[in-house]
């Protein structure tokens, strides 16, 4: 492509808006623009590189022996309201006005529906089908670019089995098509434990990428052997010591003491003597959970026990419910609630906590004799520093982006819809299901990401626009232009796709920022100085290397940089 003739409207400055390198990066190097807000229009440029990392992913699903299918962006609400997710997406589904249809940030209703229709024996499966297909999220607060959109492109594929074991195979067979699929698209990523959250099912794993740009919080060992979102991590710490003796609860008073800060130094007592409660709704009952000192609950966690929705009781209903305020709230004579525990305080006894009375508290508490406690459960978030569960260090606490997620989905669908078919001994049975996510423009942004430096994109070759940057430095040199020319046409007839700065009035100065700001892998720059000697020079925009060829090798010498797995560099 010359860029004289083509779409590249490169930026100098940063724009105000961008916050993060790919975004500042895709919009310097004219590869998208903002049409309205989490909307954008994807320029030549950008969609160079979509086709590029499609045809990765394409490659990987047929691997795996997937079904490429175009599913519609529009579905019928009612679909949604069988497996009651109109209500689990809330205000992020756009619902189309005056018509019973919403815009699909996911398929999993389609699909099943289609199975539904089409498979009827066990016979039939296994299946798997995927599309790559323009998705609709509607986000009350669009950010970072691409990586949080209104409108994005989305990898989905989901595999129908007659069996759960089924269901383990083409989740294995996923996660290493996503392992190549990454690594093919030049990315370092880890893979940890993941919550469900609005897709359910009975497990997933994210792919992710560190990034202090992430939304994700992730909890990562030292050796790198266990990553898990702190939505789900866990790690080793100590549960409570059970005191010696059986010691009365008494009710002590505690005027104006409201958190477990104040709590532990005005009793003069460890925090792990201390037991905080949390109250909340888990679906429409209240439930009250007890944390060990200043352990945070995790919400995701409690909503994976309870298989329901959850939210903290405040304000008026909180002392309507319990008699008192937060800070004096207490598992002891409660009445009402679900009681649970996290899994750090079983057994314990000699704790202290509120007495459902303000600036009160009971201490002595025995948890087994004093309280009706109806399950133990990890519901901490890990903290930095903890030893990983695994035993494979301490953790470190990061931010991270979420490039793909797998997700064992069971029979929730199917159940929900009525997709069945018949097995082997002639049985209806629920078709077992699994969904496999990919951001496509999150591969691109998240590439950008980790390949960049203070004067732009580094392309890895996989996935680059162009393989090669060609650059007449001086059009004015009758040499310099038609030597450019020339190598224009041999190296796009050897197979390499090239950029070719042709533009007259532009300065050798302007064309060099723009080159390394378009990030292709080689620069091939063609001046009078190494022209007048014979000689043409190839920059490698990585390293920044450099090296003077013979004119006469130039096309062969590209080639071998741009077709090899790895290139030999001999300056």
């Amino acid at each position: 492509m010359r860029l004289s003739q083509g779409f590249v409207p490169t930026v100098k400055e940063i724009p105000a808006d961008a916050t993060i390198p790919s975004h500042q990066l895709m919009i310097r190097a004219g590869m998208v623009r903002a049409l309205a807000a989490g909307v954008y229009v994807y320029l030549p440029l950008a969609q160079r590189v979509f086709g590029k990392v499609t045809r990765i992913v394409r490659d990987e699903m047929d691997r795996i022996g997937g079904q490429e299918l175009l599913l519609p962006a529009l579905s019928p609400i009612e679909l949604w309201e069988q497996t009651g997710r109109v209500k689990a997406f809330g205000d992020t589904l756009f619902h189309v006005k005056n018509r019973p249809l919403v815009l699909a940030p996911t398929h999993e209703e389609v699909v099943c529906w289609l199975a539904k229709n089409h498979i009827s024996s066990y016979k039939e499966m296994p299946q798997i089908w995927y599309q790559i297909q323009v998705k609709f999220r509607n986000e009350p607060r669009p950010r970072s670019g691409v990586l949080r959109g209104r409108q994005f492109m989305m990898k989905d594929s989901y595999s129908l089995d007659r069996s759960w074991e089924g269901l383990d195979r083409a989740y294995d067979l996923h996660a290493e098509a996503y392992r190549r699929i990454f690594t093919r698209c030049g990315l370092r990523f880890f893979v940890v434990g993941a919550s469900s959250g609005a897709m359910g099912g009975t497990g997933s794993q994210e792919f992710m990428m560190e990034s202090p740009s992430g939304e994700d919080v992730i909890a990562l060992s030292e050796d790198g052997s266990y990553a898990a979102n702190l939505e789900v991590a866990s790690s080793q710490v100590p549960g409570a010591a059970r005191v010696a003796g059986d010691a009365r609860m008494e009710e002590i008073h505690t005027p104006g003491v409201k958190t477990i800060d104040a709590l532990a130094e005005f009793l003069h007592v460890d925090q792990a003597m201390l037991a905080k409660s949390v109250v909340y709704w888990g679906g429409d009952r209240p439930v009250l959970v007890l944390m060990m000192g200043n352990d945070s609950l995790n919400e995701s966690k409690l909503m994976s026990v309870l298989g329901v929705d959850v939210r903290p009781i405040e304000g008026e209903k909180l002392r309507e419910l319990t008699g008192a305020e937060g800070g004096s709230i207490g598992p002891v004579g409660l009445k009402g609630f679900m009681i649970l525990a996290d899994a750090r305080l079983k057994g314990a006894n000699g704790l202290v906590s509120g007495a459902n009375r303000n600036d009160y508290h009971l201490r002595n508490i025995d948890l087994d004799r004093d309280c009706t406690i109806e399950g133990y459960h990890d519901l901490r978030t890990v903290q930095e520093g903890e030893t990983s569960v695994n035993g494979g260090g301490k953790l470190r606490i990061v931010r991270g982006i979420e490039l793909g997620h797998i997700f064992k989905l069971g029979t929730k669908y199917a159940d929900a819809l009525g997709a069945k078919f018949l097995d082997e001994n002639g049985k209806e049975s629920p078709i077992i299901m699994g969904s496999y996510g990919i951001g496509i423009d999150r591969i691109i942004a998240c590439h950008i990401e980790q390949n960049h430096d203070e004067n732009g994109i580094i392309w890895d070759r996989s996935i680059a626009p162009f393989d090669v940057h060609l650059i007449a430095v001086s059009t004015r040199s009758a040499q310099v232009t038609e030597t450019s020319e020339a190598l224009y046409g041999e190296l796009g007839r050897s197979g390499m796709d090239v950029l070719y700065d042709d533009r007259k009035e532009t300065s050798p100065g302007f064309k060099f920022k723009d080159a390394d700001l378009l990030g292709m892998p080689y620069q091939v720059i063609v001046g009078e100085k190494n022209l007048a000697n014979g000689n043409i020079e190839i920059k490698e925009r990585k390293t920044g290397r450099r090296k003077i060829v013979p004119k006469s090798e130039l096309v062969e010498t590209v080639r071998g940089l741009v077709t090899s797995k790895e290139p030999e560099w001999k300056p």
